[in-house]
């Protein structure tokens, strides 16, 4: 990305050896992380998807028609949270719920609702009987009836309906092969959308002429309706046609399986209906609201540092791009604010917010990005970059995250390790793991993207 541009030098340029560390330097670094933590744990409370979930229906209660039954269908690494936030407003007026979360996820919120555990970031057959529960409770809903759909990241793998005649492990295949091309989770949403019956906006003609109502926990930058757990109740902009040419774009359409390219063709010469645009009029009784996102992250990640003496400032709300990169970029606003840090009256704390990297690389985006900002802030003092992942899940490890310093670098190299290389082999998780300097928080239930803040002490 062009803005990233002028800050690769931090990255691709070999710094000096970095001095020892001294002991004042070090408990200094020592209390950035403790309030580094406090900011993250400050973020991620700001985006409780209970509390969201249920602030958001409180407020929209009065749009759900009071003589009908409401049946809640929740999907995503946030269901089970968002679900308890849905049944503390709503209580007996729940009829019944369908819930798909991922495996490990502590779920239970009434005995009102069947609790699936589908497989992520690839699904499974636990997701697809899910996906057909939720289905058939669409399919009975009434027009007095308000289906209530809780929507978060993750929902496109753990909502997974494959067409009749496509067996589950063809959408497994696609699925692993679009992430080892690296494609954009909008990339990946306008395929998988064209091999399900539920995603892109099938879910809402599923339920018509039910009332819909879906209330959303954002991972995306932008809170991309269509895209997020691939749009299943949003209108789709996407065509068979657009899937087709992003699969031959990637140079992946010749090796798909048998089934799934079939499927692909026929919708693309017009055999099978595509999914509903913006002109469909089952969206007339479809109702989206967003309930938390990145950018709501990252402001309670001010607010908490304001509270604890910095200024504070949000950069973006929109980081994306590869680990590295982005650290690069915050390396160096890192060091253009510390040429000018000398007068300033407080500490300053920067925050910004944004998309995680492509699904099921090796190397956790959030450790990318803290270890190449550490090679860029190499030398500074009373200077932490620290990235973490908002559902605490930043690669297959476990770790959510990493916090790095300006001493990070020296103590690599103590430690023998070529950051430089280290980045090239994706091995960021493996050196952070040695310097015990990443984090590890364990599933946090709620997944709008990563947050990362940069923190620069008094020196």
């Amino acid at each position: 990305m062009s803005f990233y541009g002028a800050a690769r030098r931090w990255f691709e340029d070999t710094p000096a050896a970095p001095a020892r560390p001294s002991a004042e330097s070090l408990r200094g670094e020592s209390a950035l992380r403790a309030d580094s933590e406090r900011i993250l744990r400050a973020a991620i409370d700001g985006v409780d998807p209970e509390r969201c979930t249920a602030r958001a229906l409180a407020s929209h209660r009065r749009a759900i028609p009071l003589e009908g039954r409401v049946w809640v269908a929740g999907f995503g690494r946030a269901a089970a949270a968002m679900a308890r936030g849905a049944h503390s407003v709503l209580q007996d007026r729940v009829e019944g719920g369908v819930l798909i979360v991922p495996q490990g996820t502590h779920a239970y919120v009434s005995p009102r609702y069947d609790i699936f555990r589908g497989g992520y970031p690839v699904p499974d057959e636990a997701g697809v009987a899910g996906a057909r529960a939720i289905r058939q409770m669409a399919r009975e809903a009434e027009e007095s009836d308000v289906l209530l759909c809780l929507v978060s990241g993750g929902g496109s793998a753990l909502l997974t309906l494959p067409p009749d005649g496509m067996p589950l492990s063809d959408v497994q295949t696609v699925t692993r092969m679009l992430f080892g091309c690296g494609v954009r989770p909008d990339e990946l949403s306008c395929v998988r959308k064209h091999l399900d019956l539920l995603k892109g906006g099938q879910l809402a003609r599923e339920a018509a002429p039910a009332r819909v109502f879906a209330f959303v926990l954002s991972d995306l930058p932008g809170d991309p309706l269509d895209v997020i757990a691939s749009g299943p109740l949003a209108p789709d902009p996407s065509r068979f046609a657009d899937a087709m040419a992003l699969l031959k774009r990637h140079r992946v359409h010749a090796e798909l399986p048998l089934a799934a390219r079939g499927w692909l063709d026929r919708g693309a010469s017009g055999e099978i209906p595509d999914t509903p645009d913006r002109g469909d009029p089952l969206f007339l009784r479809t109702t989206s609201v967003v309930v938390g996102n990145g950018e709501q992250a990252a402001r309670a990640a001010c607010e908490a540092a304001e509270h604890l003496g910095y200024e504070a400032q949000l950069l973006s709300a929109t980081l994306e791009g590869p680990g590295p990169e982005a650290g690069s970029f915050l390396a160096e606003t890192a060091r253009v604010l510390a040429a000018s840090r000398e007068g300033r009256e407080r500490p300053l704390c920067v925050v910004a917010a944004g998309a995680r990297g492509r699904i099921g690389a090796p190397d956790g985006r959030n450790q990318a990005l803290a270890l190449s900002a550490a090679w860029g802030i190499a030398g500074l003092e009373s200077t932490l970059v620290a990235s973490m992942a908002t559902d605490g899940v930043d690669d297959p490890s476990g770790a959510a995250g990493a916090i790095v310093t300006g001493s990070t670098v020296s103590r690599a190299a103590r430690a023998g390790f070529d950051l430089a290389t280290a980045l090239e082999r994706g091995e960021a998780a493996k050196v952070l793991g040695e310097l015990e300097d990443r984090i590890e928080s364990g599933p946090t239930e709620t997944h709008v993207g990563d947050v990362q803040v940069l923190l620069l002490g008094e020196v």
